[in-house]
């Protein structure tokens, strides 16, 4: 029996460290052992040729990257631009593409219009649409990799992540899916705001330069 090919793509400009590779290495453990299962970055704005290869014999792509101004970043629109030409000389209308966006807005419905984007990008590319998973607070998706799955504040995360990987096993479509993390809205803001002082910090900044208005 031909094995199944799943290429995991994460769409992130960050090469390392990224919460789109993250959110792809918590899902990969819970793909079947029967799939063939391949990872790759997607951070520069042309797709690598072992990517692309890998990418046009898959059944089942799952592709993860962060909300960039409520839309997809535009690295990654070059890339499917390129995939999208290779998909017409060689059409792959059973190959199955599953998305997950995470945004660092609290509320994970904020990548929907992102979602809506892929959608929109399998039907001019004739593939076939999975499922879509908006994930909230992915600035600290990072910070939870101690965290056991299901608990405290990744328990939203993990539930989402079983539901989406049912789908990818089963071959199936679902309902897309907008989680926030299991933790308090307020601290989530307070951790933030604590994160880009610190950087600003590390950039001879200081709190007047955050709030300064660009003209």
């Amino acid at each position: 029996m031909k094995p199944i090919k799943v290429s995991l793509m994460s769409g992130s400009p960050k090469p390392l460290s990224s919460a789109s590779g993250a959110l792809l290495d918590s899902l990969k453990p819970r793909l079947s052992d029967h799939f063939h299962v391949s990872f790759h970055n997607l951070n520069n704005t042309s797709v690598p040729e072992e990517s692309m290869e890998s990418f046009i014999n898959s059944d089942i792509l799952v592709l993860s990257f962060p909300l960039y101004v409520d839309g997809i970043p535009s690295h990654l629109l070059n890339c499917l631009y390129e995939m999208e030409i290779n998909l017409k000389r060689h059409p792959r209308p059973d190959m199955t593409i599953y998305a997950i966006v995470n945004c660092g807005f609290f509320e994970g419905h904020q990548a929907l219009p992102a979602i809506e984007m892929v959608k929109n990008w399998c039907h001019k590319a004739d593939v076939t649409w999975g499922q879509g998973l908006g994930v909230g607070g992915g600035g600290m998706i990072q910070s939870l990799s101690g965290v056991p799955d299901g608990q405290g504040p990744k328990k939203n995360f993990s539930h989402a992540l079983d539901a989406l990987a049912f789908h990818i096993n089963t071959g199936s479509e679902g309902e897309d899916i907008y989680i926030s993390p299991n933790f308090p809205r307020i601290g989530y803001k307070i951790g933030a705001e604590m994160g880009w002082r610190h950087q600003s910090k590390m950039n001879g900044l200081n709190k007047k330069d955050l709030d300064r208005r660009l003209v």
